[in-house]
């Protein structure tokens, strides 16, 4: 059973999105400012969290940003009840997994609750690898944790799904619409400098010299190619 972590501030919204939760069989908590949603997320270890942007004490954008930093990779959700798109944006590249504007129906929130879930569950299955060298790392796949010579090195829990996506296609060039639908899906419509933005962060992880790289090559006016 999923255990999923709620932080909205509105708590008719907060209840009703744990009643429909629980009745969907999924184990529930629900956090009504972002400073507890975090010690929460810290404490909980829950298996996805639905995060408002707009929460007393602490944003959603601070929460998801501290939760990185932490190395913790919990699938998260956005609530935005703005539309922008530069929050949207900016809560993708801080890490989140997808977003969903206010008003919504649950029933498009399950769906995409069990698209993450299921996703995480293929590729975990298929990552049968576990422990692989990428450039000057080692990444952990069973862990979506890394390191180098010198120690821990962080990675979100995109970069470790482009990293497994590029490992089963080595060797071939990879679009960025392809990584859009693979790794983010095609309901969240992230833009093209999202995925630029995190191969810019990739590089500087994995290559030795990232304004040279070896390993995740640019292919001009399509994509991406990874090489070992």
């Amino acid at each position: 059973m999923a255990h999923i972590l709620i932080i909205e501030d509105e708590k008719d919204m907060a209840q009703g999105l744990k009643d429909n939760l629980k009745y969907e069989g999924f184990q529930v908590s629900v956090a009504y400012d972002g400073k507890t949603g975090l010690e929460s997320a810290l404490q909980k270890s829950p298996d996805l969290i639905i995060l408002d942007i707009m929460l007393p004490s602490m944003s959603g954008f601070d929460v998801c940003r501290k939760l990185r930093s932490e190395h913790i990779m919990t699938p998260v959700i956005m609530l935005t009840a703005r539309g922008q798109e530069i929050d949207k944006v900016l809560g993708l590249e801080l890490g989140a997994d997808d977003y969903i504007t206010k008003p919504f129906s649950v029933r498009e929130l399950l769906a995409r609750i069990h698209a993450i879930l299921r996703r995480i569950s293929v590729n975990n299955e298929k990552s049968g690898e576990k422990v692989q060298k990428i450039g000057k790392l080692m990444v952990d796949f069973s862990r979506y944790s890394a390191s180098d010579k010198k120690g821990e090195v962080a990675l979100t829990h995109k970069e470790v799904e482009i990293l497994k996506f590029f490992l089963k296609h080595s060797g071939e060039t990879v679009s960025r619409d392809l990584l859009i639908e693979k790794i983010w899906g095609i309901d969240v419509y992230p833009t093209t400098r999202t995925v630029d933005n995190h191969i810019l962060k990739l590089r500087k992880k994995i290559e030795p010299d990232p304004s040279h790289p070896q390993h995740i090559l640019t292919v001009h006016g399509i994509g991406y190619k990874y090489l070992p």
